[in-house]
């Protein structure tokens, strides 16, 4: 398994109030997640009508696809009209999900997973969780 953490700032210099950057930040968050299929949040400057700090997290089970996930929401963020992107730290997780030991040898035989898909949905969806409460806790750091 590999989590992708993206943590970036957003600069939004015509921004004259919290309203105004809400709907900056709203509609990009909004558009990553839709289109990228990552956890995205607002996790820091959350006072601060013209910056933004933003945390996106992604999960597969390639670094490679990780990589070109969190590419695509920098680029993403690069052409915003009404900002501009500040600093970025990107982090690349790797790591079993599971510490799986074979034990069913006629399971291992038939080729069935040793968990049910609702099972893997759910350790999905726990990794989605540890991964939005890693970037809160870095942004917490900063």
């Amino acid at each position: 398994m590999v989590i992708g953490v993206l943590q970036f700032e957003l600069v939004i210099p015509g921004s004259q109030s919290l309203k105004d950057k809400r709907r900056v930040v709203r509609s990009f968050k909004d558009r990553v997640h839709r289109e990228h299929q990552v956890s995205i949040a607002e996790v820091g400057s959350l006072d601060h009508p013209r910056l933004a700090l933003l945390g996106a997290a992604v999960v597969s089970g390639d670094a490679a696809h990780a990589n070109s996930v969190l590419d695509k929401v920098i680029a993403k963020a690069r052409d915003l009209p009404d900002a501009h992107l500040g600093s970025a730290m990107r982090e690349v997780l790797h790591g079993s999900a599971l510490d799986w030991s074979p034990g069913d040898e006629e399971a291992e035989r038939s080729g069935a997973p040793p968990w049910s898909e609702s099972e893997a949905e759910e350790a999905a969806e726990q990794a989605r969780r540890a991964a939005d409460d890693w970037i809160r806790t870095r942004s917490d750091r900063t």
